[in-house]
């Protein structure tokens, strides 16, 4: 079973049965696990999704269930990087300048209120969907688009909209970091938000391992 917490309208769709939107924390997600006979589970989250971490740690201890965690290794700056890391979400606000930066907030949607703080920048935001609601910016732009992306597509988006800053989350994998070879090669600082503090569960980086846990090392089987 596949699931899906919701975040987008049309999510990408899977080779399994999937379900879409939240369990009623830990206790629900229990519930469920029983409910449908569960024997495994495969944390797979994005590596800011805390919440969902932790509530699986506890519904797997509190049914008896094995969990394994994928994580993908986080963003590491390389020569050429102009990375100011910080803690938070509220951290990165307060790295920014007061006015006048043209700020690319590659976040999503989930973090935008803490910006306001900031009125007098200008903000780019990309977005996998168009917003329902009205943005909590005063002066912010939306691009709808989906990855993987492109340096070279990168790097046109920065300069076509004057970019001086970049505020991104230190999610890893390959599909976002086209945006961080973009800003090295135009010589952009980006404000690297750090990853929120995880449960402590047993962990693996690749869809391999997952399998082999499963018992399926040596099959051709798709995931």
């Amino acid at each position: 079973m596949f699931s899906y917490a919701g975040r987008t309208d049309a999510p990408r769709p899977q080779p399994l049965p999937t379900r879409i939107g939240g369990f009623g924390g830990a206790e629900g997600l229990a519930t469920y696990l029983t409910a449908q006979r569960i024997s495994h589970v495969v944390d797979a989250t994005h590596p800011f999704a805390a919440q969902i971490s932790r509530n699986a740690v506890l519904a797997c201890k509190a049914v008896g269930l094995p969990l394994l965690g994928l994580e993908r290794p986080a963003w590491r700056a390389q020569a050429g990087d102009h990375w100011m890391p910080v803690p938070d979400v509220a951290a990165a606000v307060a790295a920014l300048p007061d006015g006048g930066a043209q700020v690319f907030l590659a976040i999503g949607k989930q973090s935008l209120v803490p910006f306001a703080a900031k009125p007098a920048n200008r903000y780019l935001l990309r977005l996998v969907d168009p917003p329902i609601e009205a943005l909590p910016l005063v002066d912010a732009q939306v691009v709808i688009d989906t990855g993987p992306f492109t340096v070279d597509g990168d790097t046109a988006l920065l300069r076509a909209h004057a970019i001086s800053h970049i505020v991104a989350k230190n999610a890893g994998g390959v599909g976002a970091e086209a945006k961080l070879a973009a800003a090295r090669k135009l010589g952009l600082p980006v404000v690297m938000i750090d990853r929120p503090q995880m449960p402590l569960r047993t962990l693996v980086t690749s869809v391999p391992e997952i399998m082999a846990w499963l018992g399926h090392a040596e099959t051709d089987r798709g995931v």
